[in-house]
């Protein structure tokens, strides 16, 4: 009779899925054989530090330093490395290892698994034949039936093969078929019994020697000569045979497969033979032990009870569920991650505690009920932990059938695969945000000029780009700051990887943080999940903050301590995250006029400007007039359709004269605007279009240009005095004036003026005039 730890090991060799032993400390003492399976080792080659040849040579060093961590922590540790398939494959596992301790807390065994984390399992027939064979022993199935059973899985994965199993002779002298459905008559009456011997065909030389024997063509294999002419009158031309052979060397008997042509196996051929043999080990032993299993049914209960203690030891969620779905019995890692009992895992409300509502919604209209198909299944789904934070799990479900295919119970189990997720969400997020940048209209695809002050700029661009530099872009609107922030990012080390645009001013100041940041699940109303921020979705690349004069202060609180310690924290966390992005940032604003007026850091300004970059206008580009307008004409011309063959002199010193308070954007909306509306080959475009700006006199403008900045700083001062320095309300100064609050508050950070002084102090009077129709250039 097998004793209480060989039991133990052969109910561990039959949990289908890696798992293994070690004594106190941490030497090798049980490999599972779902190990030798995978790995393709054999267990006198795992001994003692044999197993380290499955590993990839890369992740030893890691493995061995966590692996005595755990050791010295005396705690449950997970453990990442590759481990090489059979084929000589490698993939990813996740090794969870777990201490099992005695009555006074002693660690007497450490007990682990591994689970494949690049979510490719093995799915073949073979695995589905193993849980029958294991299910059929469990129900005290016939070992005839059993056999049967496995001979006609292999049969179906293996073409044109016919399998059979013979049993050894209680002496040792002979063999005789046991199974093989497909199995001819004829053969089968010619091989009863088979001699064992060193010239007995495949099956008795094979049993002789105790190792496979391969006939690749019976016409010429000399190990045939005794049985060649009746086993080509039944079609076979191969036969390999496979020694079945107890853990203590006894021979139990033979697996064998043959083929009606002659044929050499292959490297997986041979790995089905031999799973099929042990399969049939497995059959073989475990009908040998019934009798001796329920003479000792008190020690197989207390087996059985150690085998429960060893599952709830393993670091993985197991649940028990009838045939109804309804749960029966959760492992001691599900309710150790969830805080529940096991009178909560039986109740009916256990679905709605546990799996988030928006998975049971879509589980609930799913018109295909899992269940409902007897077939196994999985899908993805949010479980609750302890703390009330949702992580996502990877659920597999299989049913046990009995011999009529009705299902006894559903095994579930859950694989954590929260990372995986968070990385196939930050993906999905920068995509996005990639297909609207590229979806976005641009001003123009290339920077077009030549004029000395863009040589300039065009020169800081390339010794800045190579750098990990902050810069701050400066300009007016439409002078093309996004287009100078573009060309650093494709020339620096960054290029291959993320460009995100954020736009300060158009997202409202209580959603900054959460769009720059990200935020939890619950943060706010309407936070019903996890999102991940522009910082995380631009890791590694380019994070371009356009009009950052219009952040509010708490914003630029983080961002300072983004800029300062590279790193932030989500809305709703206090976990703090790591920011490996490069900041671009962009206003038109004067950040220096801000600072004196308190609305804008200083602290702040002074680590954005690190690199400052002054875009020049459009005025101050007259001689790249005539390359942006032959360009620009050259672009829309394309899109409408149309081909022009020169340009009026009238029309080129119009767009030279004009002020373009607006830039290069509104260039751009002029050309395309008369594109559209001029018939002949001649481009041209109506006098009246630029008239809102006086064309520039010969001389100097300086002297006009300062009496209209002065007078509108006499204007907003008057205004500001006579409310007493209040900006908004029915009393306030932009009221009086007659413009938007927005509009003054940029007017006052632009002209230096200190609203706070006129809260205390009487102005004296002057006439009030109104901005409205009046236009405020810029320069």
């Amino acid at each position: 009779m097998k004793s209480v730890e060989d039991r133990n090991r052969m109910m561990l060799d039959a949990i289908p899925t890696l798992a293994w032993c070690n004594l106190p400390d941490g030497s090798n003492e049980f490999l599972n054989q779902r190990w030798y399976d995978y790995t393709g080792l054999r267990p006198e080659e795992s001994k003692d530090a044999g197993w380290k040849v499955g590993i990839h040579p890369e992740d030893m060093g890691v493995l061995l330093d966590k692996w005595r961590a755990v050791l010295t922590a005396g705690d449950s540790g997970e453990i990442e490395a590759r481990l090489r398939r059979y084929d000589g494959e490698y993939r990813w596992f996740l090794f969870r290892i777990e201490p099992f301790r005695d009555e006074q807390g002693n660690i007497v065994r450490w007990y682990g698994t591994g689970a494949d984390i690049e979510n490719l399992k093995r799915n073949g027939s073979l695995l589905a034949a193993e849980k029958r064979t294991l299910e059929m022993i469990s129900r005290g199935a016939r070992l005839a039936d059993i056999l049967a059973n496995l001979c006609s899985t292999i049969d179906a994965l293996s073409t044109n093969s016919i399998s059979t199993v013979l049993l050894a002779d209680p002496n040792g002298k002979a063999l005789r078929p046991e199974a093989g459905p497909a199995v001819p008559d004829d053969w089968t009456q010619a091989i009863s019994p088979m001699t064992i011997g060193p010239r007995e065909g495949s099956c008795g030389t094979a049993a002789f020697l105790r190792k496979r024997v391969i006939i690749s063509d019976v016409t010429s294999d000399p190990l045939c000569v005794g049985y060649r002419d009746r086993a080509l009158a039944n079609g076979i031309r191969a036969s390999w045979s496979q020694p079945l052979l107890s853990k203590s060397h006894e021979l139990l008997g033979t697996f064998a497969m043959y083929y009606p042509e002659p044929r050499t196996p292959s490297d997986s051929d041979l790995q089905l033979i031999e799973d099929a043999g042990h399969l049939a080990v497995i059959a073989i032993q475990g009908e040998r032990s019934q009798a001796a299993l329920a003479a000792a049914s008190d020690q197989v209960r207390r087996s059985e009870a150690q085998l429960r203690t060893i599952i709830d030891a393993i670091p993985q969620l197991i649940a028990v569920l009838g045939s109804d779905g309804k749960n029966q019995y959760a492992n001691q890692t599900l309710l150790k991650y969830t805080g529940l009992t096991l009178e909560d895992v039986a109740a009916d409300d256990f679905r709605s505690r546990v799996f988030h509502p928006e998975d049971e919604e879509r589980q609930g209209n799913d018109s295909r009920n899992p269940l409902a198909q007897l077939t196994a299944f999985k899908n993805e789904q949010r479980i609750r932990g302890r703390d009330g934070q949702y992580r996502w799990f990877l659920m597999q479900y299989n049913p046990l059938k009995d011999e009529r295919g009705e299902i006894l119970r559903w095994y579930a189990t859950g694989t954590d695969i929260e990372d995986r997720k968070r990385a196939e969400e930050r993906i999905r997020d920068e995509n996005f945000a990639l297909r609207e940048e590229i979806d976005r209209s641009l001003m123009f695809e290339e920077i077009v000029g030549s004029c000395e002050p863009l040589r300039r700029v065009l020169l800081q661009v390339s010794k800045v780009a190579a750098t990990d530099s902050t810069v701050l872009i400066s300009g007016e609107t439409g002078t093309g700051k996004e287009l100078i922030a573009r060309a650093i990012h494709k020339r620096s080390n960054r290029s291959t990887r993320a460009f995100i645009r954020v736009n300060c001013a158009a997202i409202p100041p209580p959603l900054i943080a959460s769009e720059l940041f990200g935020h939890e699940r619950g943060a706010f109303t309407g936070a019903l999940q996890r999102r991940i921020g522009r910082f995380e979705a631009a890791d590694g690349g380019t994070l371009f903050l356009d009009e950052i004069g219009d952040l509010p202060s708490e914003t630029q609180i983080a961002l300072l301590r983004v800029l300062q310690e590279r790193e932030f924290e989500r809305v709703g966390s206090s976990q703090p995250l790591s920011a490996n992005v490069r900041v671009l940032a962009a206003t038109n604003r004067d950040l220096k006029v801000a600072v004196d007026a308190g609305t804008f850091r200083k602290d702040l300004f002074y680590r954005f400007n690190v690199f400052p970059i002054q875009v020049p206008s459009l005025r101050e580009r007259v001689d790249d007039i005539p390359l942006l307008v032959e360009y620009l004409i050259d672009r829309y011309s394309k899109k409408a359709g149309k081909k022009f063959g020169d340009i009026t002199k009238k029309t080129l010193e119009l767009f030279q004269e004009y002020d373009w308070p607006g830039n290069i954007r509104e260039l751009q909306n002029v050309i395309e605007r008369a594109v559209v509306l001029c018939d002949d080959k001649t481009f041209s475009i109506d006098e009246t279009w630029l008239k809102r700006e006086s064309a520039r006199e010969s001389g100097p403008a300086a002297p006009f240009a300062a009496a209209r900045f002065e007078r509108e700083r006499e204007m907003i001062e008057e205004a500001l005095a006579q409310s007493r320095g209040r900006v908004a309300g029915l009393s306030g100064a932009a009221r009086r004036l007659g413009i938007p609050r927005q509009t003054l508050d940029s007017r006052i950070l632009s002209l230096g003026i200190n609203k706070h002084q006129f809260m205390t102090q009487q102005f004296r009077s002057r006439p009030t005039t109104s901005f409205s129709g009046q236009k405020i250039v810029r320069r």
